[in-house]
């Protein structure tokens, strides 16, 4: 592998540019930071195009894991010194590698469904955390796909997929419109569960046995009025405390598991 020592390589300064969100949908690419977040992509046939490997903080297990199965892949390897892996990676956890691989579809009708689906939905979160954390217990509880519905943040933000930790390359995902996600879920006859503070039914009183969406909003505004149709069943998780509401990601984890409680299922 070539050594890059130059904060100011080319390939270095592309890779720092897809931190936003701009250069992501202009490079057409994805940053991809930590081992195991590399690994599962790879098991989840996302082409990498380039990874960058510090050699010297390459300790965990995951990280030599990663770095002895890199050669077999098609992407163009650098080996860069620490200040330069130091410029590329972001938070306290360097694991030593960082990855660069094409952007995933999103398209929502590239989504298949197994024959007793159970969708998620996020219409409007905002933080990448909170997607990748909804996304990990997703992925925990075999929910079949889970999809972005009106985003202000992108399902491939790097803090989301670090959020995930690589589970965003496991679930299906996909990312449009309010409006058209609610025609999605209609046609394929899935009943709708929206999560609501004022929520006329318990959220261990609705049935979640057959096909079913269960749709969250975000902390700051909740969901919007499009969720609130004669098919829509408003369900509430009970707060015997001074706040009205969980943070959403573990909204999303009570419900899951509930859904997964009825359905007895061990699979995705």
């Amino acid at each position: 592998m070539p050594l890059i020592t130059s904060l100011q390589n080319p390939h270095v300064k592309d890779a720092v540019k897809l931190r936003e969100r701009r250069h992501r949908e202009k490079q057409g690419r994805i940053l991809i930071d930590g081992a195991r977040e590399l690994l599962r992509a790879m098991d989840g046939g996302i082409p990498l195009v380039e990874v960058f490997v510090c050699e010297p903080l390459c300790r965990s297990p995951e990280s030599r894991q990663l770095v002895s199965v890199l050669p077999s892949s098609r992407a163009t390897l650098y080996e860069v010194a620490e200040p330069v892996f130091a410029k590329l990676a972001f938070g306290e956890r360097a694991e030593g590698v960082l990855g660069i691989a094409a952007m995933p579809e999103t398209g929502i009708e590239r989504l298949r469904l197994p024959d007793l689906p159970l969708v998620a939905v996020l219409e409007g979160v905002e933080k990448p955390g909170n997607v990748g954390a909804v996304l990990r217990s997703a992925d925990g509880a075999g929910v079949s796909a889970l999809i972005a519905a009106d985003a202000q943040t992108d399902l491939y933000n790097p803090n989301a997929i670090r959020a995930s930790l690589g589970t965003i390359f496991s679930v299906p995902v996909a990312a449009t419109a309010t409006a058209e996600t609610l025609g999605w879920l209609r046609r394929r006859g899935l009943s709708i569960f929206a999560a609501r503070v004022d929520g006329s039914i318990l959220y261990g009183e609705a049935d979640f046995r057959g096909p079913a969406a269960i749709v969250l909003g975000s902390e700051a505004e909740g969901l919007s009025a499009a969720w609130s149709g004669p098919d829509v069943t408003a369900i509430r998780i009970p707060m015997a405390g001074v706040a009205d509401s969980l943070n959403v990601s573990a909204t999303a984890a009570v419900l899951f598991y509930e859904a997964r409680r009825q359905r007895g299922a061990s699979r995705r």
